[in-house]
């Protein structure tokens, strides 16, 4: 009988050990690629008279407010971009504003499953110009709410003239 215990114990202990070795290997599938783990970004806000900011962002893809455009998602599953939560660059400003005390305005678009940024830290574009979103120097194909970002990205928002 003393036999049996020990080994159902030694059994027990050693399915135990190996679940609590492998759940490090769990987690980290879990926040791979495809999820919405928070990244850090670097953000970068251009207007026409010089920078506005820039800082490193810690972001993940989220539901955004604002005055304008309302409350929506804002996390890479917007118009089917990606199917799953991501971090975005909308994302990151408005995180950026938050935690930096700014304020940024966009304009929602149905259609598009978007928001138009129309103006961050009182500068408008107006009807002259308009916010351009780039990651890592280059324009993005789709809108602000829609681009996949990785960790290191550099994300910039530059007041454009047409």
């Amino acid at each position: 009988m003393l036999r049996t215990s020990v080994h159902r114990t030694l059994i027990t202990t050693t399915a135990l050990g190996l679940a609590l070795a492998s759940a490090p290997a769990v987690a980290h599938a879990q926040n791979g690629p495809g999820t919405n783990a928070p990244v850090k970004v670097t953000l970068t806000v251009q207007g026409p008279d010089g920078l506005l900011f820039k800082g490193k962002v810690r972001t993940r893809g989220h539901e955004v407010t604002t005055t304008t455009g309302g409350t929506h998602r804002c996390d890479g599953t917007n118009g089917g971009a990606n199917p799953s939560a991501v971090p975005t660059p909308t994302a990151a400003l408005d995180d950026a504003a938050r935690k930096r005390h700014f304020v940024w305005d966009g304009t929602w678009y149905p259609s598009f499953d978007d928001y138009s940024v129309d103006t961050i830290k009182n500068v408008s574009g107006g009807s002259s110009a308009y916010w351009n979103i780039s990651v890592n120097g280059t324009s993005t194909p789709v809108g602000g709410c829609q681009f996949k970002l990785k960790a290191g990205d550099k994300v910039a928002f530059t007041w454009t003239a047409f």
